[in-house]
């Protein structure tokens, strides 16, 4: 997260000179579904690899346990059948997906990369569309049982988090959010470069909600108006409220805030409506 912020506010110079290397080099590879379904798949697996490695220290290392929020430590073999069961979905469901949106859309390439400022707005925006688009889906399905057990239920199979399975669901779910994040970008009309950017900082924060760790430097810790993982961790173990996946507001609004602690430990589970 924090190299994505040197890259906004790193200077309009900087931003020019890794758009001009994009564009003289590697815009081509920006056309392909192949290219950018690799680099989404990747991108998760990276961001997910340090709370891979909590995981697996965190058991031997006293002060980690402070920071855990979740009740079990995650086993390698579960991190390692998840990304095998979202790489199978990304093949099956993603490429797809993705090659068709890449013909529809026909992206031009402009010689010029967007000003700090610039980008920085546009990827805010997308970050706020995205969100109230997802709320009003995610709030939608819990609602009606029929989506909730054949498109959503997969992902709540994880009530305790981890950073991976912020994609570990149903392949229609997996292809709505990606739809969603491309709408996003759609709608507020962004430079290929902001868009980039708003692809990165959406991944990371759903891996960063899902992660099971309450760190000091964590984004909601810096900025009260994001959830983060209490705020998401308590969505998976309730099973209800907290549907917005960045932003508190629209949960204050409808009244689905869930103001508990997520360290309790209640095994009561509570139905999807």
């Amino acid at each position: 997260m924090i190299a994505i912020f040197l890259l906004i506010f790193g200077g309009d110079t900087f931003l020019q000179w890794i758009w001009d290397f994009i564009y003289a080099e590697r815009y081509v590879l920006l056309m392909s579904p192949y290219f950018c379904v690799c680099a989404a798949f990747s991108t998760h697996l990276i961001f997910s690899v340090p709370f891979m490695l909590l995981d697996v220290f965190s058991p031997h290392v006293g002060w980690l346990q402070k920071y855990r929020i979740q009740r079990e430590v995650v086993g390698l073999h579960q991190w390692f059948g998840c990304a095998t069961r979202i790489l199978w979905k990304y093949i099956v469901g993603v490429l797809p997906l993705t090659a068709l949106f890449l013909w529809v859309r026909r992206t031009q390439f402009p010689e010029r990369a967007p000003s700090s400022l610039h980008a920085f707005g546009e990827c805010v925006s997308c970050m706020f569309i995205f969100d109230t688009l997802f709320f009003v889906c995610h709030y939608t399905i819990h609602k009606i049982p029929w989506l909730y057990n054949n498109v959503h239920r997969i992902h709540h199979l994880n009530r305790d988090t981890f950073a991976l399975a912020a994609q570990d669901s149903s392949i229609s779910e997996l292809l709505s959010l990606q739809f969603l994040a491309f709408l996003s970008a759609m709608l507020v009309g962004c430079h290929p470069f902001s868009e980039i950017l708003f692809h990165l900082v959406n991944t990371w924060m759903a891996v960063e909600d899902h992660c099971g760790y309450d760190f000091p430097w964590a984004l909601h810790r810096l900025l009260p108006c994001f959830g983060g993982p209490p705020h998401h961790l308590a969505h998976h173990q309730h099973f209800k409220g907290n549907f917005a996946p960045y932003f508190r507001h629209w949960d204050y609004i409808f009244g689905t805030s869930l103001p508990i602690s997520v360290n309790e430990k209640d095994n009561d589970r509570v139905s999807p409506g």
